[in-house]
């Protein structure tokens, strides 16, 4: 979301997307799985160190990846999607046929008026500036909000609709989306409780939480589950929990947001992925809970936690954090980008094999702003020669 020069720089800190709209001139490179040519880099081979997509250039400001399919916004306004379009993720306008794009190319929506935008594994979601969002993809459990099931392949608005949308995220079948005016928004599967309204029921339209409330500040979609942070820097966990990725000290589902056995107030950013949660302090210090598989919490074992433990690389340096089904990844505010879990189609970019700790990508530097995952590859941007805003 836009950062005004004169705003409260923590009140814009409320996704895996911060601070990208004062950033020009960035490069955007992508690693891991690219069999479906998710890396944009015009083949199907995969990508062990870090790399710039086919289109290349330097006005990159955003980017989000999905199951098979990544999007990315430049600095003009512009989307662009590529990767595996089955079921319309790509928003091309190529119809539910198994269609394969490698190489960026436009939404059919076109514009230069988009913001951010959110992957699941088969929709994609994407808010404008003028604060309208715009769904398009697979629509099998309702997640595109548009009141039926039918998927399509061109953007369109929610059925919500509305001009005053903030942030969006999406995931397996649900998407869940915060208003300025502080409100919180799910729909689609409901099957495990990750809608939050006390109930197992699929949603076709947007429908606020079971907790309500007008100060939502950053909501994140795993896997058939959701966090999200308020205003207060308390942080919420909703829906499947058979590994933990709550962290509430159970592995019992919740069909309404309970706090995580952590508590506190200082919760100012969270990631949820297939099956382990990360999240990052006020403090700069860095938590992960959940399925452990592959070491993908970077505590230094394979075993997983039901309860937020820190990273065995410690530190009060963490910025900004994202993983994937296997894997993590995460920025120190010193501009260093570090990766760990499974890399068997080096999705850790560091052209080595697993890692349960910590370690820094092959590409190496001090200049990453942002850091994208969600299925088996990972996409980031890094700075060009426009200056990093400070963090307070």
């Amino acid at each position: 979301m836009p950062i005004s020069p004169e705003g409260n720089l923590e009140d814009y800190f409320v996704t895996e997307y911060w601070l990208i709209d004062q950033y020009i001139g960035d490069e955007l490179l992508v690693w891991g799985d690219g069999s479906v040519g998710q890396l944009g880099k015009n083949s199907t081979s995969d990508g062990f160190t870090p790399a710039t997509t086919f289109a290349g250039g330097t006005n990159w400001k955003q980017v989000a990846c999905g199951g098979a399919h990544t999007a990315a916004i430049k600095t003009d306004g512009t989307l662009w999607t590529w990767g595996e379009t089955s079921n319309g993720q790509l928003g091309a306008n190529l119809g539910g046929a198994l269609v394969r794009r490698s190489t960026p190319v436009t939404t059919f929506a076109g514009g230069t008026d988009w913001k951010q935008v959110a992957c699941g594994v088969s929709h994609t979601a994407a808010i404008k500036t003028d604060g309208t969002l715009w769904v398009w993809g697979l629509n099998s459990s309702g997640q595109l909000g548009t009141n039926n099931f039918i998927s399509t392949s061109i953007p369109v608005t929610t059925f919500a609709g509305g001009t005053n949308w903030k942030q969006v995220d999406g995931n397996s079948r649900h998407t869940a989306a915060i208003k300025t005016d502080g409100t919180l928004w799910t729909w689609g599967q409901g099957a495990d409780g990750e809608l939050g309204v006390n109930d197992l029921n699929s949603r076709s339209l947007p429908t606020t939480t079971f907790a309500g409330g007008t100060n939502w500040k950053q909501v994140s979609c795993g896997g058939y589950y959701t966090a999200a942070i308020k205003t207060d820097g308390t942080l919420w966990t909703w829906g499947r929990n058979t590994s933990g990725q709550l962290g509430d000290n159970t592995t019992s589902n919740k069909r309404t947001p309970v706090t995580t056995f952590a508590g506190g107030t200082n919760w100012k950013q969270v990631d949820g992925n297939s099956s382990h949660t990360a999240a990052i302090k006020t403090d700069g210090t860095l938590w992960t809970w959940g399925n452990n598989g592959s070491g993908k919490l970077g505590i230094n074992d394979a075993i997983t936690r039901t309860t937020p433990v820190t990273t065995f690389a410690g530190g009060t340096n963490w910025k900004q954090v994202t993983g994937g089904n296997s894997h993590t990844a995460a920025i120190k505010t010193d501009g260093t980008l570090w990766t760990w879990g499974y890399n068997g189609d080096g999705r850790l970019g560091n052209n080595s094999g697993n890692r349960s700790t910590p370690v820094t990508t092959f590409a190496g530097g001090t200049n990453w702003k942002q850091v994208a995952s969600d299925g088996s590859n990972t996409a980031a941007v890094l700075a060009g020669t426009t200056p990093d805003l400070p963090i307070s």
